[in-house]
């Protein structure tokens, strides 16, 4: 009789190959809540190397972090009334505390425009406390409906910037910089995978603002994902906040803003672009564990030299874990290390020992070798890049191979619906046949200018519609 596999083919059903990787790689459990999730340590550890990176790279654009509160006056909300409207089917309401009604109900926070513009509003008097860039690491609730463990939970774990500027022409090119030099280098360089980078129509644009700016991931399903998102906000905040300031000609003028969030939903994200039947796949620059070694046998010499390459691959510099648990069966260990998706195994037993060899496991690019202990140091970094860009390549060429330029709107379905994407020109689809799109639950996920890069404008000569089916 065949045995079972770990897991569900994902050929077979997808969204449950998800949640069994979810669960068996130990990243998330439900939470007690409808739609809240525990994140376990070593989802939540993938989630603090995202931070981390992700913070330098926010930093380095000279925005500083700040905390605001998680309950926020529901009169704020009615100050912007797109953003109110866009919000209102999401929003978790406090009205009692210390056993008593509210005076005013709280909300608590969907996202920060709100408070954040009430303190800019204090903070900004002259045209010397501009550029004003804040960004907060914090959670939020937005109620969900169809909740999936870190696609879409009711709270969430992310980091929201907010910035005033004196023009227009600064708050669109700061905006620009997060799309591009945060995010998307980010998900380039460390997530290894592969987005376009694109402008939201209208009726996709974030409550509240001009212009939203998107990261656009197909998934190993051929479904989108939006990865992350920047907000030109234009003045309307800061005429619900008045929030202005005196310019150098001595005139009180109100500030251009903007505001941009990625999320926990990365780790959705990376479980669905890079695993595979067998487990997770972590990009190597992003592995909090890039390599193991497992003693296969309790033998005290086998012990001795796991923990003696364990030490010398850290002396160079990566990040590594002993497995010298000889209580529990090599081959749980070695699949338990596999579901995780630790880009490389090491693994010792008694004849190893003899031979002076490792055996070295590549869970990304694949395949076993017996390898010489003393030139895994030297060889490791470069078969963890080899394997960082080998990821990035796959996803890229995923979206190349599933993504068809069509003429037609039925076209256009039909391709999402076979579980690709299309692109067509804008100028054909409108908002009309967007609205047509969302009959057949599938949904413009950016528009792109002619040469693919982003566009200037919602209606640009030439702009090109991607359209997909989306988590």
């Amino acid at each position: 009789m065949a045995k079972a596999p770990v897991l569900t083919p994902q050929a077979e059903d997808f969204p449950r190959w998800y949640q069994d990787l979810i669960s068996k790689a130990e990243l998330a459990d439900n939470g007690p809540v409808r739609g809240t999730m525990v994140i376990r340590p070593y989802g939540y550890g993938l989630w603090e190397r995202m931070q981390q990176d992700m913070d330098a790279r926010i930093k380095e654009t000279g925005t500083q972090n700040a905390y605001f509160p998680l309950l926020i006056p529901q009169s704020y909300l009615a100050r912007e009334a797109d953003h109110v409207e866009g919000f209102a089917p999401e929003l978790a309401v406090v009205t009692h505390g210390g056993g008593k009604e509210l005076e005013e109900p709280a909300v608590v926070r969907p996202t920060s425009e709100m408070i954040v513009n009430e303190y800019f509003s204090k903070w900004v008097q002259s045209y010397r406390d501009l550029p004003l860039l804040i960004n907060q690491w914090a959670n939020v609730v937005r109620w969900e409906l169809r909740p999936r463990l870190f696609l879409r939970t009711t709270e969430f774990l992310w980091q929201e910037g907010h910035t005033a500027h004196a023009t227009r022409e600064e708050a669109r090119d700061f905006a620009a910089r997060i799309h591009r030099d945060v995010y998307a280098d980010f998900m380039e360089n460390v997530l290894a995978m592969d987005v376009i980078l694109g402008r939201k129509t209208p009726k996709e644009r974030f409550a509240g603002a001009i212009n939203t700016l998107t990261l656009e991931g197909m998934m190993g399903d051929g479904k989108a994902l939006q990865m992350g998102t920047s907000h030109e906000l234009g003045q309307n905040f800061a005429k619900a906040f008045h929030t202005q300031y005196l310019s150098k000609e001595g005139k009180q003028e109100l500030v251009w803003q903007t505001s941009w969030g990625s999320t926990t939903r990365m780790i959705g994200a990376l479980v669905m672009m890079h695993g595979d039947d067998h487990g997770l796949r972590v990009p190597p620059r992003l592995a909090p564990i890039q390599v193991v070694v497992l003693a296969i046998k309790g033998d005290e010499a086998v012990l001795a030299k796991v923990r003696e390459i364990g030490d010398a691959l850290k002396a160079v510099g990566l990040r590594v874990q002993v497995d010298d648990r000889t209580d529990t069966p090599f081959g749980r260990r070695a699949v338990d290390w596999e579901l995780k998706g630790v880009p490389v195994r090491v693994e010792v037993g008694p004849r190893d020992l003899e031979n002076g060899t490792a055996m070295l496991a590549r869970r990304i690019a694949g395949g076993k070798e017996a390898v010489s202990v003393d030139a895994l140091a030297g060889l490791l970094p470069t078969v963890l890049e080899e394997d960082q860009a080998l990821l990035l390549k796959e996803s890229r060429e995923r979206r190349e191979s599933r993504t068809s330029d069509v003429a037609t709107i039925d076209e256009a379905i039909e391709a999402a619906a076979a579980g690709g994407w299309a692109r067509i020109p804008w100028a054909t689809l409108g908002e009309a046949g967007e609205a047509k799109l969302a009959e057949h639950a599938v949904s413009v996920r950016c528009l792109l200018a002619a040469d693919g890069a982003v566009p200037d404008a919602d209606d640009a000569p030439g702009n090109v519609a991607v359209v997909a089916r989306a988590y």
